[in-house]
């Protein structure tokens, strides 16, 4: 009678496993965004201070494995068989939302997903069982589901959004109005009272308030309970004093010394309190197995109340749990991209922005700007100017033979962004509410960035729409989890041989996500960003736009080619898929175009004249990609309304003009991936024979017009795809003409040299 439910048990094991990788590859954006933002300590060593953060927090969790067994749910209420199916339904549906979250680079909560997917099967599950029995309505399910606590706990979660995002505010503004941007020239004493400060706040909330999760912590409890004042200001002291020795007489730099002590905590802060949301439910199956195990009972009449009591987490369970965390957090490359989201979000200078604005960040920024004005126009001048002292950024010269990557914001506010977010959720977790890390850390940061004016009038609206689509992407988690629970536990309890099938899915959905995750690492790898701060001179210049004309001329090659083609047979489908990666070649070349301003500041001061080749080289790229669109979209309109087909004569003229086309583009592509450009007059020269054709097409066009054409949508679509075939040739020629010049050029002023 036992062997499905340890089958069931083992699925659960293994399910843990899995939802610890996709979990902390989620999570890891929390604890190291700050260290690695600031670039205040190795990545490396950063790795190794988070790691051990990570394992002294997994055995303070075991007081928040209590949310996972009772947080949610009556279990009294609910008979083994039920709770089994409920935790089954929970990790299935957890595991597919994280690495879903993962796989697309933006952080999400693991607790909002944990709390959500539980009170979905327990809800489902609820509703079966009243459903079968005669004695109850719709009413009694608020005698299944705990649903005080269940609003006490998505309440926090709510009400820390706000907290966190003001609080992080507030004490970014007054510490920069102290630090201003140059913090090495604060006195001693100021450096010493605020590492004092951090340190303190660390240590009681990270330490003392940790160790009430601790098997340990009756040891002590008598030293600490009615002490906090005595305990606070002595540590102050305490820490403050060894803090002034270690500038003073070691040079220490205390805030890096801050950082790397906040990464710790707030990676045991992070452990100690997500922990519960990767193993707590499997933990809670496992004692309640044992439990149904030894008393003879079906598990269908077997009442988990025993789920209600306190059972001690086994600290071998939770140190193997932190060693998986640990491994992940150093092998994964879906937490890279969750940490780079969050990271281009915060940073303090312009570049390239991730996040398109939408109405909503417009009227926030626009919103923001009527405040502020309002704002100044109550404090007096004097004061504002006094504050804008304080938020001047020094201007830092590098030697021109050196290349530099800025951090993306200063020790200050990595300082502050730990010590606010460790702080937050160490009391959170000393209460044992499961508030969401995700959401303290980042809303921290980004209430830290905008007090720190790292939202310029350059890139506001472009970080308020970011911001906007990660809070939207929460809420997405919660009904997302909910009603995915919800369905997965109506399947489990339909019959138990859907948990094999889903446990199939899972592992299908996971690898696929995986592989289409590597394949898009591969692309951007490709992609060249010009925010970089390197020196580039007149052979990058070649170099760099030489990689972009061949890889440009190959994908419209493919491109037109896919048009042409896909238009003879109406294949409204591929047409589709061929809109969106015309699309996407567009918005590359836009992203390219939004960052001259980066390559000229990076030019060598004898390259100079690179900046007007380079400018005109990225307009005619854009003017060919806009034709290629042009053409993809009017033929995708065409088809999507069921227009009639275009005359086989008229298929023909165009294959005709696609495969001159081709040849043209091959010629280009190769010609620029192997840098011999002494060949690009004989290609200039072949453009005579293709924009022949296009002519010879448009007269042809116009016969038939006069003598059987009947289609008003056609011809308009066929002349449409013929002119921009023409703008697409200009521009290429154009691109070429330009290029023969400039490489002349440059090949006879080496010549004089």
């Amino acid at each position: 009678m036992g062997d499905p439910y340890i089958l069931m048990l083992v699925a659960l094991a293994v399910l843990a496993i899995v939802d610890l990788v996709v979990g902390v590859s989620n999570d890891a954006v929390n604890f190291l965004n700050s260290a690695i933002g600031s670039k205040a300590i190795k990545v490396r060593n950063i790795m190794i201070i988070a790691s051990i953060g990570v394992f002294m927090g997994a055995v303070t969790s075991s007081g928040m494995m209590e949310v996972a067994r009772k947080g949610i749910f009556n279990p009294s209420m609910f008979m083994f068989q039920d709770i089994m199916f409920i935790f089954m339904a929970v990790m299935i549906t957890d595991i597919l939302l994280l690495d879903i979250f993962n796989s697309l680079g933006m952080p999400t909560s693991t607790t909002v997903s944990i709390v959500f997917e539980l009170l979905g099967a327990a809800v489902c599950i609820s509703l079966i069982k009243i459903a079968a029995n005669d004695s109850q309505s719709i009413s009694d399910i608020w005698n299944y589901i705990n649903h005080k606590k269940a609003v006490e706990i998505i309440n926090g979660i709510l009400l820390s959004v706000v907290v966190a995002f003001s609080v992080g505010a507030i004490v970014q503004f007054f510490s920069r109005l102290i630090y201003s941007f140059n913090f090495e020239k604060r006195p001693t004493y100021i450096n010493s009272l605020f590492g004092g400060f951090a340190i303190t706040a660390i240590t009681y909330f990270i330490i003392i308030k940790g160790m009430k999760g601790t098997p340990f912590y009756s040891d002590v409890k008598h030293l600490i309970e009615g002490n906090t004042i005595l305990i606070i200001a002595g540590s102050f002291v305490f820490w403050s004093a060894i803090s002034h020795v270690l500038i003073q007489f070691f040079k220490v730099n205390i805030l890096k010394l801050i950082i790397g002590i906040g990464t710790f905590s707030l990676a045991m802060a992070f452990s100690g309190n997500d922990l519960v949301n990767f193993i707590g439910v499997p933990i809670a199956a496992w004692n309640s197995y044992q439990a149904w195990e030894i008393s003879g009972v079906a598990p269908d009449a077997f009442s988990m109340g025993i789920l209600a009591k306190k059972v001690p987490s086994n600290v071998w369970l939770l140190l193997l749990a932190g060693a998986i965390m640990v491994i992940t957090l150093w092998t994964s490359s879906k937490a890279k991209e969750v940490i780079k989201t969050g990271i281009d979000l915060s940073r303090q200078g312009d570049g390239h922005e991730k996040f398109q604005p939408n109405p909503l960040s417009r009227i926030v920024v626009r919103s923001a700007m009527g405040i502020n004005a309002a704002i100044s126009y109550i404090v007096p001048q004097k004061t504002l100017a006094y504050i804008d002292t304080k938020f001047q950024k020094p201007v830092i010269e590098l030697p021109k033979d050196k290349t530099y990557e800025m951090p993306a914001f200063d020790l200050v506010r990595a300082a502050v962004n730990l010590i606010v977010a460790g702080i937050l959720i160490s009391i959170a977790t000393s209460m044992k509410l499961p508030l969401s890390t995700t959401y303290v850390t980042f809303m921290v940061a980004m209430g830290t960035s905008l007090a720190d004016r790292a939202w310029g009038r350059e890139s506001a609206v472009y970080r308020v729409a970011g911001v906007i689509n990660v809070i939207g992407g929460w809420f997405l988690t919660a009904l997302t989890a909910f009603a995915t629970a919800a369905l997965v536990a109506y399947l489990i309890s339909w019959d138990k041989v859907m948990i094999p099938v889903l446990l199939l899915v899972v592992a299908l959905l996971i690898g696929r996500n995986t592989l289409q995750h590597r394949k898009k690492s591969k692309q951007e790898k490709k992609q060249v960003h010009m925010e970089r701060a390197e020196l580039i001179t007149i052979n990058g210049v070649i170099e760099e736009s030489s990689d972009h004309i061949a890889e440009v001329a190959q994908r419209i090659n493919k491109l037109y080619s896919s048009v042409v083609n896909d238009l003879a047979t109406h294949d409204l489908v591929k047409l589709r898929k061929t809109d969106k990666h015309v699309t996407k070649l567009n918005d590359e070349i836009d992203n390219l175009k939004d960052g001259v301003f980066y390559f000229i500041k990076s030019l060598d001061d004898t390259s100079v004249q690179a900046s007007r080749f380079y400018i005109l080289i990225l307009g005619y790229l854009q003017d060919v990609a806009q034709s290629i669109s042009y053409i993809s979209r009017a033929t995708y309109k065409h088809v999507n309304n069921n227009h009639k087909n275009l005359k086989k004569g008229q298929i023909k003229d165009l294959k005709s003009i696609d495969h001159t086309l081709s040849k043209l583009l091959e010629d280009i592509s190769e010609t620029f991936e192997n840098r011999s450009f002494d060949n690009l007059e004989h290609i200039i020269n072949e453009k005579k024979e293709l924009l022949k054709d296009v002519s010879q097409s448009i007269e042809k066009q116009v016969d038939r017009i006069r003598t059987d054409e009947t289609s008003p949508k056609n011809t308009t679509l066929y002349f449409s795809i013929l002119i921009e075939t023409q703008d697409l040739v200009s521009g290429l020629m154009s691109l070429l003409e330009t290029y023969e010049e400039f490489h002349v050029s440059t090949k006879s002023a080496e010549i004089d040299a």
